[in-house]
């Protein structure tokens, strides 16, 4: 029997304002304050987070991201704040305490299959719906190593969003 994950939210994101959509940076870029690379994949630590016009509290809040792990691409830095987008291309100014480190990924294909192992021959353990967020456990050339929901498997890489085409995770 096969196991059917869904969207565990309807809205990930709740419109604001108008869409602002930031500049992706150069691949070999890297970020002013802290180093590291611009763009890079992060995900959303709390359950709630304001996109913000520019980098600062006085700055009005264009959206609200209201999905816990969400991954989302940083592409830009200044003092204590991140630019953000997310699969969409909706973003803002966020404060970097609602970011973390953890690599999440969002599936862009409906009913992509989660293998046991790193091969379309492999058994399939479960079916995932467009929209499921699930915790990047490793990834290879083609294929990511998953966990959504207590269930470990292996995604075709092409149909997610929130790693590279090139990207190697261990």
């Amino acid at each position: 029997m096969f196991t059917f994950l869904r969207l565990a939210a309807l809205a990930a994101v709740i419109l604001v304002s108008p869409v602002h959509t930031p500049t992706v940076a150069a691949a070999q870029e890297r970020g002013a304050v802290t180093n590291l690379p611009l763009p890079r994949y992060v995900s959303l630590k709390a359950n709630e987070g304001n996109a913000r016009r520019g980098p600062g509290l006085t700055h009005r809040v264009d959206w609200v991201f209201k999905r816990r792990d969400m991954p989302l691409m940083v592409t830009a830095e200044f003092e204590h704040w991140r630019r953000v987008q997310d699969a969409d291309g909706a973003g803002g100014w966020m404060h970097f305490a609602l970011l973390s480190g953890t690599r999440t990924a969002l599936v862009e294909a409906d009913m992509t299959p989660l293998h046991l192992q790193a091969d379309t021959r492999a058994p399939v353990i479960a079916y995932l719906e467009a929209g499921v967020v699930a915790r990047i456990l490793q990834c290879n050339e083609t294929w990511c190593r998953l966990n959504v929901e207590r269930q470990r498997g292996w995604a075709p890489k092409s149909a997610l969003w929130g790693v590279d085409p090139d990207e190697i995770i261990d």
